[in-house]
């Protein structure tokens, strides 16, 4: 389970608010159901897990569930905004200081392969709901994204500042279409028993192809 800081019974003086016992019950209640929904959307995908195998899962009533979660749809998107967090990271942390920027792309989605491939369902869930869901929700889907993509971006500027890359690039389009790249070769992993083998060599011949027209001649 992520890890819930409880803030301890403040100090005489101090503005920090004390926690009671309800409160602090409650929080370890949503962890456990939101680790549950996280599990089961993994093995599962969206559809098969049901409400009932979460709160069994979670070792507690689907009224406990329902009583943290208004329904299924908002419990999948704050799994999702977690998972998203996860993968900024594994993005972030995935990227060389140095080398070309194709290598360096490459490198970066390479990792967040190697974070969701053993959550596949998951991701093909998310990449399903991104068609179905009402335009609330996408907007923050795409909020959950926009730090992936900025991240991307950043190593296409670096591009442009170190002269490999041109001047006029549209950072923002082309950073969003590496995106579009990555969660595209997840079918290769459904359909086709893609592993990080197969994908990092593709995604590569992919970035270089997409970036041929965009170096400084």
């Amino acid at each position: 389970m992520r890890d819930t800081v409880i803030p301890a019974a403040a100090d005489a003086g101090s503005s920090e608010p004390r926690m009671n016992r309800r409160q602090a019950a409650k929080i370890r209640t949503r962890g456990k159901v939101l680790d549950a929904a996280r599990n089961l959307f993994a093995e599962r995908g969206y559809d098969a897990a049901t409400i009932r195998d979460i709160a069994k899962a979670a070792g507690m009533s689907t009224g406990a569930v329902f009583a943290n979660f208004q329904d299924k749809a908002e419990l999948f998107e704050t799994v999702l905004a977690d998972e998203m967090s996860d993968l900024l990271l594994a993005v972030q942390t995935g990227v060389p200081k140095d080398g070309a920027v194709a290598e360096r792309l490459t490198a970066a989605l390479a990792a967040g392969y190697h974070r969701s491939l053993d959550q596949l369902p998951l991701m093909q869930a998310t990449i399903a709901r991104s068609w179905f869901q009402p335009d609330d929700v996408d907007r923050r889907s795409r909020a959950f994204i926009k730090p992936i993509i900025e991240t991307l971006v950043a190593i296409l500027r670096d591009g442009v500042g170190s002269g490999e890359l041109r001047q006029d690039l549209n950072l923002p389009l082309l950073g969003r279409m590496i995106w579009d790249l990555y969660v595209s070769n997840f079918r290769f992993a459904a359909y086709d028993g893609w592993d990080i083998t197969r994908l990092e060599p593709h995604t590569r011949k992919q970035m270089d192809m997409i970036l041929a027209g965009q170096l400084a001649r």
